[in-house]
């Protein structure tokens, strides 16, 4: 059965039952709290839930509707993920050195949301800094997948999807710096898309990984997906017509790294489903070597410049991962990160030359499906892999490549949720977004699993 909740309908068919008066904002942020209430304890997706901001924001989101206001996202509600200032509330970061820190304006992407008439139901957990991908920090428990509430959602975004398979808000506004909304979104059932470099600002916001980090949505459907990412990067991005016949490079297994046998047989069906829409799709090798030593030492660059000093003034308050990266940033050597910095824009290029050839590049977002909680894989498909980068190895090269890139959620490996990654030439969101809808459309990804168990009749007999 379909979940009758209004939390978890389309963005367009809250705006229109708001305009007819079907229903209310304030009824629709009531359900959303209730949500949070009977079942956060479980899932630990948020940070700090805002239940009377949420109610302020929903009130006047009914007056404007009154007023005849049309704003794109008014009366819906949205969790924002804590990295984001919101003024008056708290901003952690995932980390006890700022778990009082309370935020005096809105950074640029809050901003935006709050003007479009987002209702905001709560700060959500993320990585400490952003610097795993898994949500897990000294604040409380780690966050749980919607899926399994004793595996992963990914991370660093991990509260923010856990947010919306659970149907706590309709959207979540995310950020990716190595594939923090593409990870948890493929682990969560969830569609997420990272837009290019620069395309999507948060002007007086977090500063990490800030040669790649791009903010941007976590949805149910890309629909919902597309009217935020038009929020946050100023542009109207409606649905277009997909042209017939675009060149599709599938690459299977990205530089040769194992992939487990479900995630592949998944991929492998979504580009066969690209096919049979007219798409050309030719397997191929990427030529995304190299990523890796660009990345991390501009990372670890970044974090030693940002916060560097937290390792004298509070070493006791960060996480074993935040203290590893700011060692290993006291002892990189400048000569490293002078070489990682000249070689990024040949990196960049050597991506964007992809496009002359292809339109769209297709991979495995992840290398496996979510993973049970602090239990990173040390072997995928009989192979040997790192602990940092072995589960998730596809999504950073195209933080480097800085290109618009997404995940499309296109199967299930033994009930928990896998995703393809779609990724196109920077400038190409319009067109990734329309393509990904129609995957979307093709593959018909079955939410009904999660959307039963985290159901509004649950709630009521919670």
């Amino acid at each position: 059965m379909p979940d009758p909740s209004l939390v978890t309908r389309p963005v367009a068919d809250l705006v229109a039952g708001f305009r007819r008066g079907d229903f209310s904002p304030v009824e629709v942020a009531e359900e959303a709290l209730s949500r949070i209430e009977a079942h956060d304890e479980s899932l630990h997706a948020f940070v700090e839930v805002t239940r009377d901001l949420a109610l302020g924001q929903a009130r006047e989101a009914a007056d404007r509707y009154t007023a005849g206001d049309d704003a794109p996202l008014l009366g819906v509600p949205v969790s924002v993920k804590d990295a984001f200032h919101v003024a008056g509330l708290r901003t952690t970061i995932g980390s006890r050195v700022y778990e009082n820190h309370i935020s005096k304006a809105d950074s640029g992407v809050v901003h935006r949301l709050r003007g479009a008439g987002a209702v905001f139901t709560g700060k959500t957990n993320t990585a400490e800094f952003g610097q795993s991908a898994t949500t897990d920090n000294l604040l409380g428990p780690d966050t749980g997948n919607p899926w399994d509430p004793q595996r992963t959602p990914g991370g660093s975004s991990g509260g923010a999807a856990a947010s919306v398979a659970a149907g706590f808000s309709t959207l979540a506004v995310g950020s990716d710096g190595g594939g923090s909304i593409r990870i948890p979104a493929t682990f969560t059932g969830l569609f997420g898309f990272k837009p290019g470099i620069g395309e999507c600002p948060d002007e007086r916001g977090f500063r990490g990984m800030s040669d790649f980090v791009c903010p941007g949505p976590l949805a149910r459907r890309v629909a919902d997906a597309r009217v935020m990412l038009g929020v946050l990067t100023d542009t109207s991005l409606s649905r277009g017509l997909t042209p017939k016949g675009l060149r599709v490079a599938y690459c299977p297994r990205p530089e040769g790294r194992p992939v487990d046998p479900g995630v592949a047989t998944a991929v492998a069906a979504a580009a066969q489903a690209l096919s049979a829409l007219g798409h050309h799709v030719e397997e191929v090798d990427l030529p995304l070597a190299g990523w890796d030593d660009i990345f991390g030492p501009l990372v670890l660059e970044d974090e030693h410049r940002e916060r560097g000093h937290l390792l004298q003034l509070a070493p006791d308050l960060l996480t074993r991962y935040e203290r590893s990266s700011l060692r290993a940033a006291v002892d990189l050597d400048p000569a490293v990160v002078a070489e990682a910095r000249r070689a990024l824009p040949g990196y960049r290029q050597r991506i964007s030359a992809l496009f002359d050839t292809y339109d769209v590049l297709l991979t495995p977002t992840t290398a496996t499906p979510a993973f049970p909680l602090g239990d990173r894989p040390r072997t995928i498909d009989g192979e040997a892999v790192s602990y940092l980068w072995g589960a998730f190895p596809f999504a950073a090269p195209f933080n480097v490549a800085g290109t618009p890139a997404a995940s499309v959620p296109c199967g299930m490996v033994d009930g928990l949720p896998v995703g393809a990654q779609l990724v196109a030439a920077r400038g190409a969101h319009a067109l990734l977004l329309d393509l990904c809808e129609d995957l979307e459309t093709a593959l018909e990804f079955d939410q009904r699993p999660v959307l039963v168990r985290w159901s509004a009749q649950e709630v009521q007999t919670t």
